[in-house]
């Protein structure tokens, strides 16, 4: 069994921002920015905008808390689950930008094309901060090649 890779002191820090940033999303979701959150629901998710935002909220605050507490092997999956999480949440984003609706001080096209960018480096974070990324690598550079036959 392979073991797995410790994360840096860095990596740690990261991962504690993240993991906070996360809960405190999650309820914002949840309180105040509800209304906010509901402006990057697209309008074919099959919920309600409002149960969509709740139900996104309470995923982020495990997320979150996961990113915090987990250890090891959790801690790479927890990685990498939160950055499938930014892929899903990614066309609420794009809806955001291509219906021109403010929230969160995304005010301009300009500010809402930016911040289509910032979803990739938000799932970079993730899975570095849980040496979901090394640990990737790493199962690449062992795993064996297949041998071509004539």
């Amino acid at each position: 069994m392979a073991s797995h890779p410790r994360t840096t002191t860095l990596q740690n820090v990261a991962r504690a921002l993240m993991g906070t940033f996360m809960v405190a999303a999650g309820t914002g979701h949840l309180t105040f920015q509800r209304r906010e959150f509901q402006a990057q629901v697209p309008d074919f998710v099959p919920l309600s905008k409002d149960t969509t935002v709740l139900a996104s909220g309470v995923v982020e605050i495990g997320l979150g808390l996961a990113l915090l507490l987990a250890k090891g092997r959790n801690r790479q999956l927890m990685g990498m689950g939160l950055a499938a999480f930014y892929a899903a949440v990614f066309p609420g984003n794009i809806h955001q930008y291509t219906h021109h609706l403010s929230a969160f001080g995304l005010d301009t096209d300009e500010k809402r094309l930016g911040r289509l960018f910032l979803q990739p480096v938000l799932m970079g974070w993730a899975l570095w901060s849980t040496g979901a990324l090394s640990s990737s690598s790493r199962a690449k550079a062992t795993r064996p090649t297949s041998s071509r036959r004539p």
